[in-house]
């Protein structure tokens, strides 16, 4: 198994011998794939679960085409090996968005609607999941959700817990989404949007997906922005998105009972608990 720095060096030495893999650092702790920064200029991934190398096989396909349709970076991985399956690509260089960054909101909003305006069926022949397969797939996190996180909650939260998972159910979109879109994922230079990264999760399902966190996650004013930006946001997708920023939380604690661990667990249940539905009236966390 090539699951630490010096069997990397050997792997990529062997299969790569265009990158010296002198320095080796491992990249956080991803859910999908170990990671590692090479060299301090590439990255290189190795899937976690044999379900997740489909997901590394279409970025190769689906990210090159995609970088040239959109204003602002995105990796382009190219394949190393096909077994053990590793792929590679230069790293998109930023730090993670930050409060009070409005250009890098304003960017973040036009490249979301050039995303959302890619041409679906192009999208799907790079192996990109269809709306019927994204449907499946999340009918069958949301009955995972009911089975094990529901009862984690108690009895006076569970009602608002179903609201949270029947919202989900009946969210249904047919435009190509990042699915995964976080601060971790949006990289700055200065107040300029660089480049998002992580799209392991992309799929053809409902573009309010991609706008649960900027929207309902960020600070208003930087959500503001972003919908301005992305042509304006009815009130119909604002809701939706709202219905996906408090689901997020569900599939951490769902990572932790996978095997992430009872800090993902606890994290993920704190979150949760912060984004149920207020019982009568009231506000809607912002974080």
């Amino acid at each position: 198994m090539i699951d630490h720095p010096a069997s990397v060096r050997e792997h990529l030495r062997a299969h790569s011998p265009d990158l010296r893999a002198e320095r080796i650092q491992p990249v956080g702790t991803g859910w999908d794939s170990h990671a590692y920064l090479v060299d301090d200029e590439w990255i290189v991934r190795y899937p976690r679960r044999p379900e997740v190398g489909k997901n590394l096989r279409t970025e190769t396909t689906l990210l090159p085409w995609l970088q040239q349709r959109l204003p602002a970076a995105v990796p382009v991985p190219e394949l190393v090996t096909a077994e053990p399956l590793c792929v590679r690509h230069r790293i998109v260089r930023g730090e993670p968005v930050a409060r009070g960054q409005l250009g890098a909101a304003a960017g973040l909003g036009r490249f979301l609607a050039a995303l959302h305006a890619v041409p679906v069926a192009e999208a799907v022949a790079r192996g990109v999941p269809d709306q019927q397969r994204s449907r499946e797939e999340s009918r069958a996190h949301l009955a995972d959700m009911h089975r094990r996180v529901l009862p984690l909650l108690n009895r006076a939260e569970r009602r608002g817990g179903l609201a949270v998972l029947a919202a989900a159910s009946a969210c249904d979109g047919h435009q190509l989404v990042h699915g995964d879109l976080g601060p971790d994922h949006v990289l700055t230079a200065g107040d300029r949007l660089a480049g998002v990264i992580d799209w392991s999760d992309a799929r053809v399902a409902d573009p309010a997906r991609d706008l649960a966190w900027p929207l309902h996650g960020a600070d208003a004013t930087f959500g503001a922005v972003v919908a301005a930006a992305y042509g304006g946001v009815p009130d119909a997708l604002c809701d939706r998105a709202l219905g996906w920023h408090r689901l997020g939380p569900w599939y951490e604690v769902l990572h932790g009972l996978d095997g992430g661990g009872d800090a993902f667990v606890a994290s993920g249940l704190a979150g949760v608990r912060a984004r149920l539905p207020a019982a009568r009236g009231g506000g809607e966390p912002n974080g």
